[in-house]
């Protein structure tokens, strides 16, 4: 225990360590700084840029803070990006309270509020699109802080995290906050490279200690109990042989013939958190990777009659509620179940998910960062920025939907979720819960639990968009080197290095082999490579007899009928049989004759019975009544068959023969090996084996000089595939960008050059806004799932013929691609097409969210989203139109038209 005295000299040393600007931020907190806070801090004051990897809670934002701070102490700008607008919100009203609204700005896509001030916080993509347009706004900038930065991995959006960091101006100071990931130091190597010295802050400690649970039925376990060996947990007994006990039940049912049990369904949620509840470990996220689930889940707790709040609670939840819910039209509310939500509320339960309107989102993130909502129901989404900790995380199932398949969670996914548990300064511990799943392995959860590896890995790749900024701003070749330098291509590199030091200690063994196979009398290399040729063809010459032989025998069998004796020519099967049934399916398999032994057994046959075809020897008649159950009708049949043969010889089977010996090419490669000189050495058999060895390393060694090319170069090889789109389609013009490529300059969106080929074309100038919308709608929209993508409803007329013409538009394209080597451009999606167009023209949200995405109804957030999507891209267009061209004012129409109700709003509250 330290003294008084100890600590008073203690607190002055860390305020000598610390600069006058670090000193009067410290003087902003009410509790101290942890040291990877300072150790951040400080070197951001000495002029480095800093990479903070650091769990989710842990306080990384703080060092973000010091960024704003310093910058307003030295005039400069601070740009402070988020990944995700509520994210970049909630960040808003932070500063705001901090350093008053004069001195913060807001840019997303919804809102833009005091662009100019010297704090601004925005998403990533607007700070991209600023950088390629030269914005004026970036003048005085001195820092930018990327929240988040670890979103640089994600496949859709990541490369805007790399395009960034690419091109800041050198005089910006970069602050990289990130997740704990395994490979923070290659990251912050790779920002050294390309922004200058930049410090590594990395910090695996939490700040609150997590606790592992599971539970099972209505009993709480500790997943670990102790360390063994010192350093790894120990896992549970008592869970271990629950799933011991479990296992022998299901195959005792199985052995007596019962069927297995069936995989449990949902567990029983209500309970789970009455158990929470009575365990002091509320308030809890459980994640449900199910919108549906999520929603299924609040209702059973209403159900079971759960109330988690006291009457002074309930009543200042329906008051924030109601105040924050005046905006939205009464009418609205009653389509958004608004009545039954704020009853969940009120009772302390909420779910939070994608599908819903994000203003209710934003109330249960308020109300449960209030302590109000002690339990919600969430999917992974909440789990990405949001600030919003728990003293519990529960995770309802360890597999989820990715868009393709059911997948295993990953270390780091469930790193991630479970990161919300524990909230610093109010809870003492954390806990994560693991509901017991039938099947469960408890070692399973133990190494998701324990394992803390998480790289990062870059998903950048160039795009149109892309390319003709570069280009238009410094030129193909300083472009191609800008690229070159993104992580993705730092990351190919650092693989290179290990593959190339394999590669030089395989030319070292291949130069001891070529010395250990050298012949006195000739050139053995030679004389191994005539080996080689016809060991080669002889290979080549077998698989070709063989696969014809094989075919001739599938047409053999196909040509089978019942009642045909045929000789199985070898195996256990040998010997004669009659055809029952030919077996001929209609899968693609093969025909899999069923067929009666001389030893009277049934059995099915398949081609790989048969190296040789099979012909009949003779035909019988099989009773058309014939059981093969029966052994004595099976037995009188096979009578039958030896008396339809008689005394007949067979012969001997048929084989396969080898024509080696008759080949051209065979009988000259024997003949020049006999007369080369090394064919009399009396050490031929022994060169003949350091041969050997010397081909197969040199086979592989081939194969990992074809992996350096193929990760050499990658980025600038698919920027000149790129490159070479553009020439062919005329937006760029070797080092010159045309007219075109600065239309496409301006559509910051996945279908760029489709988007752009459309304008070119003229396809939407006969189009009014609200068909504009409909047909500009496919060109964001992705159906969720499979069945989404079928017959989506399509308004007629116009949109009709349109949406025709882009779809070949985009085949001319993909066409195109496919020349070069791409495959960048999907198809537009026309699912959101009548959605779009009836709330263009006016239409109610209850009609329009009915009606939905072919049939289907639509999550209220599912549109809202949607449609802020589609009017970011009406906006490019108008931008990227002629001034006064048609397009260009119906997209400013479409936009007022579909810019109402639920859409308009948007909280900076």
């Amino acid at each position: 225990m330290t003294t008084p005295a100890e600590r008073y000299a203690a607190f002055r040393q860390s305020q000598a360590d610390s600069g006058p600007a670090l000193t009067s931020f410290r003087g902003l907190y009410s509790f101290g700084l942890d040291d990877f806070q300072l150790d951040a801090c400080r070197a951001l004051e000495a002029g480095d840029g800093v990479l903070v990897a650091a769990p989710t809670g842990s306080g990384k934002t703080v060092v973000g803070e010091f960024a704003v701070h310093l910058a307003l102490q030295e005039g400069r700008k601070c740009f402070y990006t988020t990944p995700i607008k509520a994210l970049s919100n909630q960040k808003y009203n932070d500063l705001v309270k901090r350093y008053g609204a004069a001195k913060v700005g807001l840019l997303t896509g919804d809102n833009s509020v005091n662009g100019e001030a010297p704090i601004v916080v925005m998403t990533t993509e607007v700070l991209r699109n600023m950088l390629y347009a030269g914005s004026g706004t970036l003048a005085g900038l001195g820092f930018v802080v990327m929240d988040e930065v670890h979103y640089l991995a994600d496949r859709f959006r990541g490369a805007v995290w790399e395009e960034v960091i690419i091109h800041l101006p050198e005089s910006v100071r970069l602050v990289a906050l990130s997740a704990t990931v395994s490979n923070a130091e290659e990251f912050g190597e790779w920002l050294g490279e390309v922004r200058g010295d930049t410090s590594v802050v990395v910090d695996e400690h939490r700040p609150v200690p997590l606790w592992q649970h599971m539970l099972v039925g209505n009993r709480l376990y500790d997943l670990f109990l102790g360390e063994e060996d010192g350093s790894r947990p120990l896992v549970n007994p008592n869970l271990l042989r629950l799933a011991r006990d479990e296992e022998r039940q299901a195959y005792g049912r199985g052995r007596r013939g019962y069927s297995r049990p069936r995989r449990g369904g949902p567990p029983d949620r209500a309970q789970a958190i009455e158990r929470l509840d009575a365990a002091g470990l509320l308030p809890a996220i459980t994640f449900i990777f199910s919108r549906a689930g999520c929603d299924a889940a609040v209702m059973q707790c209403l159900y079971a009659g759960i109330r988690l709040t006291t009457d002074a609670e309930r009543h200042e939840i329906r008051q924030i509620v109601d105040e924050r819910t005046a905006h939205l039209p009464d009418e609205d509310l009653v389509v958004l179940g608004y009545l039954e939500w704020r009853d969940a509320l009120e009772r302390g339960l909420a779910a939070h998910h994608a599908g819903m309107l994000p203003a209710f989102k934003e109330v249960v993130e308020e109300l449960f960062t209030r302590n109000l909502v002690k339990a919600v129901f969430a999917t992974e989404t909440l789990a990405l920025g949001i600030n919003m900790p728990a003293r519990s995380v529960v995770i309802e199932k360890l597999d989820k939907w990715n868009g393709e398949t059911h997948a295993d969670l990953t270390p780091g996914e469930y790193t991630q979720l479970t990161g919300r548990a524990g909230r610093r300064g109010i809870d003492v511990e954390g806990h994560a819960v693991v509901h017991w799943q039938p099947g469960m392995d408890p070692l399973q959860v133990a190494g998701l639990a324990s394992t803390r590896t998480y790289p990062l890995r870059s998903s950048f790749r160039p795009s149109y968009n892309m390319a003709v900024n570069l280009v238009g701003q410094v030129g193909r070749e300083r472009a191609r080197s800008l690229l070159e330098s993104s992580f993705a291509q730092f990351q190919a590199d650092r693989a290179v290095v290990g593959i190339a030091k394999q590669l030089r200690r395989h030319d070292e063994a291949l130069q001891g082999y070529r010395e250990a196979m050298t012949c006195h009398l000739g050139d053995f290399e030679e004389y191994a490579a005539m080996r080689r040729a016809l060991s080669d063809r002889e290979a080549e010459l077998s698989r070709q007899r063989g696969a014809a032989r094989r075919a001739q025998a599938l047409r053999s069998l196909e040509a089978l009928r019942p009642g045909d004796i045929i000789r199985v020519p070898g195996g256990r099967r040998a010997g004669v049989a009659v055809v029952l049934d030919p077996g001929l399916n209609s899968r693609g398999e093969g025909p899999a004759p069923l067929v009666l032994t001389a030893g009277k057994q049934v059995k099915k046959l398949s081609s790989a019975d048969f190296p040789v075809p099979v012909e009949p020897v003779e035909h019988l008649r099989i009773p058309k009544n014939f059981n093969a159950r029966s052994p004595k009708e099976r037995a009188n049949l096979v009578s039958s068959m030896h008396a339809k043969l008689g005394d007949r010889d067979l012969g001997k089977p048929v084989r396969a023969r080898d024509h080696a010996g008759e080949d051209e090419e065979i009988l000259r490669l024997r003949r020049d090996l006999r007369q080369h000189p090394c064919h009399g050495c009396d050490e031929r058999e022994d060169h003949a084996r350091w041969a050997e060895r010397y081909y197969k390393l040199l086979r592989e060694t081939d194969g990992l000089r074809r992996r350096v090319e193929g990760r050499s170069h990658v980025i600038a090889r698919t920027f000149d595939k790129v490159c070479g789109v553009l020439d062919q389609l005329g937006y760029l013009d070797g080092e010159h960008v045309t007219a075109e490529g600065r239309r496409l300059a301006q559509l910051y969106t996945e279908l760029d050059l489709l988007t752009a080929e459309c304008l070119r074309a003229g396809l939407w100038e006969g189009l009014d806004p609200a068909e504009l919308a409909a047909s500009v709608s496919s060109l964001v929209f992705e159906s969720r799932q499979a069945d989404e993508a079928r017959q989506p409803r399509i308004p007629a007329g116009g949109v009709q013929k349109a949406l025709g013409d882009m779809v070949r538009l985009w085949g001319d394209l993909e066409a195109v691609e496919s020349d070069h080597g791409l495959s960048f451009i999907r198809e537009p999606d026309f699912g959101f097409a009548w959605v779009a167009f009836r709330w263009a023209r006016g239409h109610n949200l209850d009609a329009v969210l009915g009606d939905g995405v072919n049939g289907a109804e639509l999550a209220a957030g599912d549109f809202v989203r949607w449609i802020k999507q589609l009017l970011d891209l009406l906006g490019q267009i108008a931008d990227a139109s002629p001034s006064g061209s048609k397009v260009r004012q119906n997209a400013g129409k479409a936009m007022d038209a579909l810019r109402r109700g639920v859409v308009a709003y948007s909280s900076l509250t």
